[in-house]
């Protein structure tokens, strides 16, 4: 039997059998599309019988069924008067420019003020934004063969200073992007599409290959436009000296009234905003700088702010904060992962103007056998349980969410005896202080991680594991706002790896993990021509991951397109240059009477002109 889409059995095979057969879950679809059964009921079938929200909502996409418009229930009946908004960022911005934004936290400031085609909702359904509607194959916006998607756009938008918004701003993004001379975060994303202007209000991204998904340029984080008019004499070498770099005109529900780079933002409501009623409230102030747990007690004790971003924060502390009945902790699943990268370059050593250049190699971390006994001296199930808590969970895997995309075969154990057999084996003697050594080379390592209480219990957990098995560990702690920082002229920026091994957090920006992982991909190898803005972050490359990841990009078959990104997954996290620790949570802190709209497959600020006080 022949069905359109993928076969819906792709979705079921994790977790044995389920209540549901094929048929079933067809003849829900099909309700779905006739009105009599909600998305929302949809969804929550699909995770009562083990199938995850953002699978049961590709389920939908692929069988053209509509989008919704928002995930929020929206009740403000005008915009504005709501009054002040107010965000703590502890991590503080230093850049509003989207396409620069290599942290997180600049993703999630230049959201304020730009806007993609589409996001992503917490349920992993495609929202138009700028795009009059998602396209499918039923409204002839994806072609049968999956080399092109057609984008209608939203009319009567309008940019922050009045000019009108069109096709000319969607194409000009794409050849900003894909410039490498820009030397763009997102130009993976651009780089091998053409993008055609069809009229005013639509364009046509064309791919070089069938491509299954097509949701990544102008979609999400990587996809915010920007206006060809205040941008189109900054691209290529010049993109670094645009003013709105720093002094964005968006589209979004905010226009910009003042920004102190690694301080403080100002905005005020777009009275010409393109959503009805919205925003809400009449102004915006996002504060950056301090630490999570000073961001978490302004907002769940002292109720001083409305929202707190990123709370990085042990459990049990929070816990105590939403004690004061003030405010509430709000958890999103994601598929974010807190992990550790071993550099197998030399960080000491400069070769053509940069420290941990891709040519060289690392004095002892190449030995696989030291990154093997390394992974075996994580001891997860305690930095989960005795620190994050309710924040994340143990994991031997890059990839968690959705689960389809988990490896099965990668799992984690803390073993020191085992670690210290495998160093034996491969000859790293103990010195007389302990610390072993072979060949005049001493595994001794610089261990950085940005400042932060859970961060840095878990890297003293893990030097302590690491003494027992004669490896030396200095830990380094960097402030929040310089580690995450894209300012190409700073050392200790994560990007640079200019240390042994790091810690930090990755999100996933998208309810499919292909672009996630073009950080395990040869081609993106951060470095000094790419001005360190580059995804692969580890320098370590393998043959076979790029042959896998370049085969899924063009595979329709979901089955052996899963497989393969398994397998780029698998060769990374077995190779041990990539260590993941935690499947980690989406964590927030809001006063009782703010509804938001969190995301875990999209920025914090995805749709914010939604936020209302109730």
């Amino acid at each position: 039997m022949q069905h359109d889409g993928p076969p819906v059995t792709t979705f079921l095979r994790e977790g044995g059998a389920h209540p549901m057969n094929e048929n079933e879950i067809r003849e829900a679809i099909a309700e779905v599309k006739d009105g009599t059964l909600s998305r929302r009921s949809f969804i929550r079938t699909m995770a009562a019988v083990g199938i995850a929200a953002p699978v049961a909502s590709q389920i939908l996409l692929w069988n053209d069924v509509a989008m919704a418009d928002a995930t929020l229930p929206y009740k403000p009946t005008k915009a504005g008067g709501g009054g002040p908004l107010k965000i703590l960022i502890w991590q503080a911005p230093t850049l509003l420019n989207p396409h620069f934004a290599l942290g997180t936290k600049d993703q999630v400031a230049s959201r304020i003020f730009f806007e993609p085609l589409a996001g992503w909702d917490r349920e992993g359904n495609l929202i138009p934004c700028l795009a009059a509607e998602v396209p499918t194959k039923a409204n002839g916006g994806l072609s049968p063969d999956g080399t092109s998607v057609t984008w209608k756009l939203k009319q009567g938008v309008r940019w922050h200073d009045g000019k009108p918004f069109t096709a000319d701003d969607v194409v000009f993004t794409w050849q900003y992007a894909a410039d490498l001379a820009t030397a763009a975060y997102t130009t993976g994303s651009y780089q091998n599409i053409k993008v055609e202007k069809i009229d005013d209000h639509t364009v046509k991204v064309i791919f070089k290959a069938p491509t299954p998904f097509w949701a990544d340029p102008f979609v999400g984080a990587v996809g915010q436009i920007l206006p060809k008019h205040h941008f189109g004499d900054y691209a290529g070498a010049k993109s670094r000296d645009a003013p709105g770099n720093l002094k964005p005109v968006g589209t979004g529900p905010y226009k910009f009234v003042e920004f102190k780079p690694g301080d403080l933002i100002l905005a005020e409501r777009n009275p010409d905003y393109h959503v009805k009623n919205q925003p809400y409230f009449d102004t915006l102030e996002v504060k950056g700088g301090g630490d999570a747990v000073s961001a978490a007690r302004a907002v769940l004790q002292t109720g001083e702010y409305d929202y707190a971003w990123n709370l990085l924060v042990e459990d049990e502390v929070l816990k105590r904060m939403e004690a004061s009945g003030k405010g509430k902790v709000e958890f999103t699943l994601s598929g974010g992962v807190e992990f550790i990268v071993l550099n197998t370059t030399d960080p000491w050593t400069e070769v053509d103007g940069e420290r941990s250049n891709a040519k060289t190699r690392h004095p002892t971390l190449s030995d696989p056998a030291v990154r093997r006994a390394f992974n075996l001296l994580v001891d997860r199930e305690a930095i989960q349980k005795f620190i994050y808590g309710r924040a994340a969970v143990a994991t031997a895997s890059f990839v968690n969410q959705p689960s389809q995309f988990k490896s099965s075969r990668l799992k984690y154990e803390f073993n020191v005896d085992k670690a210290n057999k495998i160093l034996d084996e491969a000859g790293w003697k103990m010195d007389a202080d302990g610390i072993r050594e072979k060949d005049g080379k001493k595994l001794k390592y610089v261990f950085q991680t940005s400042i932060n209480a859970p961060r840095q219990k878990t890297q003293a957990i893990i030097k302590q594991a690491c003494q027992k098995a004669g490896i030396d560990i200095e830990i380094k702690s960097v402030t929040a706002s310089v580690f995450f920082s894209s300012d190409v002229g700073n050392p200790d920026t994560y990007s640079k790896l200019y240390c042994d091994m790091e810690m930090y957090n990755t999100t996933q920006p998208q309810p499919d993990p292909e672009r996630f992982l073009n950080q395990c991909v040869s081609w993106e190898i951060s470095s000094k021509e790419n001005k360190w803005l580059g995804r692969n972050v580890s320098r370590w490359s393998d043959p076979e991951a790029d042959k896998a990841y370049k085969a899924a990009q063009s595979e329709l078959d979901p089955v052996k397109r899963a497989a393969l990104l398994i397998k780029v997954n698998e060769i990374f996290c077995e190779a041990n240059v990539l260590v993941p620790l935690l499947s980690r949570n989406i964590v927030g802190g809001a006063v009782n009477s703010l509804m938001t709209d969190i995301s875990g497959w999209d920025v914090t600020t995805w749709n914010l002109g939604s936020w209302y006080r109730s």
